[in-house]
């Protein structure tokens, strides 16, 4: 299993605005991101940046 990459407090806030019940798996794509992309953190820009690869706009 790969290992968890590390959030900020702010991409952990933002994160908690999802359903509890798709949190997990949209963890695991942000995350997924991230990897693809080089990063070590999930910051406020990354999951943004994730979220609008995804199509997800709010």
């Amino acid at each position: 299993m790969t290992a968890s990459i590390p959030w900020s407090s702010k991409a952990e806030t933002l994160l908690k605005e999802i359903p509890f019940f798709v949190r997990p798996a949209a963890r695991k794509k942000i995350e997924k991101y991230a990897r693809e992309h080089g990063l070590t953190e999930i910051t406020e820009t990354v999951y943004q940046q994730a979220k609008a690869q995804f199509g997800r706009k709010q």
